[in-house]
């Protein structure tokens, strides 16, 4: 790779391509990109010295040595037909991070829930053991400001992303995989098999040196390790026989606490400032990577109380006379049943206000979804969030979703169809004791902050 040339994204403003082009710049390239719209994401590479056009035109890609596209964009995109008509090199974003993350020490997360959370919380131990790492994260870690950064360390943590496949592009010399679950199974010809064989060629590919981290308490997880040839180190909570044991496990109010064992021995106490025991998981899985890193458990135990979340894993955008609203990206029935387990931890009143997202996702899972919110006192469902070009599947909607979680796990379950009806319901009623979580991929967050600022000024 040489720093002289110049990469151009499409479509820049997305988390996971603002975080490689933001490393990029950071390395020293000459880094330009387009996008349909500014935003924050864009705003911030601006001022690292990235030039950005918004729209996309076949001109903005004369000049550049490099082109790298993410799993959204269409083949038919004019910019991506100018630069194959110039023969420029196009790669995926996945690709281009196998170049920077197999190049060193590469310590990939993958996994269906936690990916976001675990890398960041590795990425912040080793900023503050100052191990100086290069990171490149999903979402933002609240601490720190930013989802991306080139460090001069030997590590690159970076997620793994098993929706389309892409991370068999990874060779990492730590490949945690932190559950698996039958998600995105669209790209898997609805075959769980073939999701479950990417994930063993994942954990396959970690280097000779290296050491697949996998979670023992996943039941999915465990059944491929008899397939797995290199190195596995596991941890969990009710496994005897994992390598890495949690006790004195105490949940709070977003907070979590216990004790790490290893192979018997007691190594010491961790104590969390994030809630819920979905993240104990995930800081088990952080705490072995560091670990392995070469940081002491007590560094470690140190460095680790500091995380207060990623952006949109439970963030708490306003508390305000004894109400709490919080923005979590669940979209997994697995994912909100954690999410309201950990808001339950409160001891406040639960509305749950949850966004599906893609119309596959909702097929493929309904049953699943309707059994989710048992732990919610009330529950709102707005119409199905689906990206620009899926199609719409017979008989999949919000309110066939409504019916069955009311049958299945909450009689309080309601549909509002948009964000401003959900808003002109929950506005002028939510009262000191509730907390109000909205949920899902989409842009529901955006009720969220109305919320949240609503409050704010009222008080």
């Amino acid at each position: 790779m040489d720093t002289t040339e110049r990469v151009h994204f499409i479509g820049i403003g997305g988390y996971g391509m603002s975080a490689i082009a933001r490393v990029m710049l950071e390395m020293g390239y000459t880094v330009t990109g387009s996008d349909v719209a500014a935003q924050e994401l864009t705003d911030k590479l601006i001022a690292k010295g990235a030039k950005i056009y918004i729209g996309h035109t076949a001109e903005q890609v004369k000049g550049a040595d490099l082109v790298v596209y993410s799993t959204a964009l269409s083949s038919d995109n004019v910019e991506w037909v100018e630069a194959e008509r110039l023969k420029i090199p196009i790669l995926h974003r996945s690709q281009m991070l196998a170049r920077l993350l197999n190049e060193r020490k590469g310590v990939a997360v993958a996994g269906a829930h936690g990916k976001t959370t675990t890398s960041s919380m590795i990425a912040l131990v080793m900023e503050e053991c100052e191990v100086d790492p290069t990171y490149i994260i999903g979402g933002e870690i609240m601490n720190v400001g930013t989802n991306a950064k080139a460090g001069q360390g030997e590590f690159v943590v970076a997620e793994a992303d098993e929706s389309d496949g892409s991370f068999l592009h990874y060779h990492p010399w730590l490949g945690i995989v932190t559950n698996v679950e039958a998600d995105h199974l669209e790209n898997y010809d609805g075959d769980f098999n073939r999701l479950k064989a990417a994930y063993v060629q994942f954990m396959n590919q970690t280097r000779e040196d290296g050491t697949a981290i996998v979670c023992a308490d996943d039941e999915n997880v465990i059944s491929l390790l008899p397939e797995v040839t290199g190195k596995v180190i596991t941890y969990g909570i009710k496994s005897n026989t994992a390598d890495y044991i949690a006790t004195d496990i105490v949940l709070g109010d977003r907070q979590v606490s216990y004790t790490m064992n290893h192979n018997g021995e007691v190594l010491g106490h961790i104590e969390l400032s994030v809630p819920g025991q979905y993240n104990l998981y995930n800081s088990m899985a952080a705490v072995i990577a560091c670990l392995k890193s070469g940081i002491s458990f007590e560094k470690i135990a140190e460095a680790i109380v500091k995380f207060h979340g990623a952006k949109r894993r439970f963030q708490v955008l306003g508390e305000v006379n004894d109400i709490l609203v919080i923005d979590d990206y669940a979209h997994h029935p697995t994912e909100i049943q954690a999410t309201i387990s950990a808001a339950k931890a409160t001891g406040k009143r639960i509305i749950a206000v949850f966004q599906p997202q893609r119309y596959t996702r909702t097929f493929f899972l309904l049953d699943a979804f309707s059994r989710a919110f048992s732990e919610a006192d009330e529950v709102i469902i707005t119409d199905i969030y689906s990206p620009a070009g899926e199609k719409q599947i017979e008989g999949v909607t919000s309110a066939k979703l409504v019916e069955l979680i009311v049958k299945n796990s909450n009689a309080g379950a309601r549909h509002l169809p948009t964000k401003e009806d959900v808003l002109a319901d929950l506005t002028p009623r939510i009262a000191p004791g509730d907390l109000v979580i909205t949920m899902g991929a989409g842009d529901i967050w955006k009720v969220g902050y109305a919320l949240a600022d609503g409050l704010k000024k009222k008080h």
